[in-house]
């Protein structure tokens, strides 16, 4: 692109502060538009460094995503209502979450050889929970009580009696591509978990 002939035009260090400084998913889309790689370079940190809340997680999929879109209109439809739907709700959450710090990578059940990774939870009791220390107690993001039902993640968990006991048997779509981003999204991420699984 060249720019220093055209005093009008900006140079590469307005586009790039522009589009840094864009508030909304169109704002980003039109730089985009205009100036491709110029602003898709902007950020090259890892992933995890890029992802700390949903917001960004929304960020780097960007407003026309399918489950950005889904999420929009699940929470028009029932506002008002989400301590009844919260699990639902933390679904959607999550779906967002795992697409943004996947980059582009989706399971292939096809493929055996293919690892697949999701975070793994432990459920304790009022009473181990009073049992712990405070840096143990700092990673507790939720309890559950007796007959306990969780569909999560990439399994199914099945608790009975204050959580003694579990089962793992089923799939889902909530899978990372490596046991780091799995590990990274459990614990940056585990209150949306609770409010999924418990």
């Amino acid at each position: 692109m060249e720019t220093k002939n055209n005093p009008s035009s900006p140079s590469i260090e307005q586009i790039k502060a522009a589009y840094a400084a864009a508030q909304s998913d169109e704002s980003k889309n039109i730089l985009r538009a205009l100036y491709g790689d110029l602003v898709e370079e902007q950020d090259k940190r890892p992933i995890t460094e890029r992802v700390k809340t949903l917001e960004d997680a929304i960020s780097v999929l960007g407003g026309n995503h399918p489950y950005v879109r889904h999420l929009t209109l699940y929470e028009q439809e029932f506002h008002g209502n989400e301590e009844f739907m919260a699990d639902l709700l933390a679904y959607y959450q999550l779906r967002i979450i795992c697409a943004a710090l996947n980059e582009g990578w989706t399971p292939d059940w096809a493929d055996t050889d293919e690892y697949k990774y999701y975070p793994w939870f432990t459920i304790y009791t009022a009473e181990e929970i009073e049992e712990m220390d405070e840096e143990q107690k700092s990673r507790v993001v939720g309890r559950a009580y007796s007959f306990a039902y969780a569909y999560g993640g990439l399994v199914y968990s099945h608790a009975d009696f204050v959580s003694s006991h579990s089962f793992t048997y089923y799939g889902s779509r909530l899978a990372f591509k490596s046991r780091e981003l799995a590990e990274y999204a459990g614990k940056q991420f585990g209150e949306i978990y609770a409010d999924f699984l418990i």
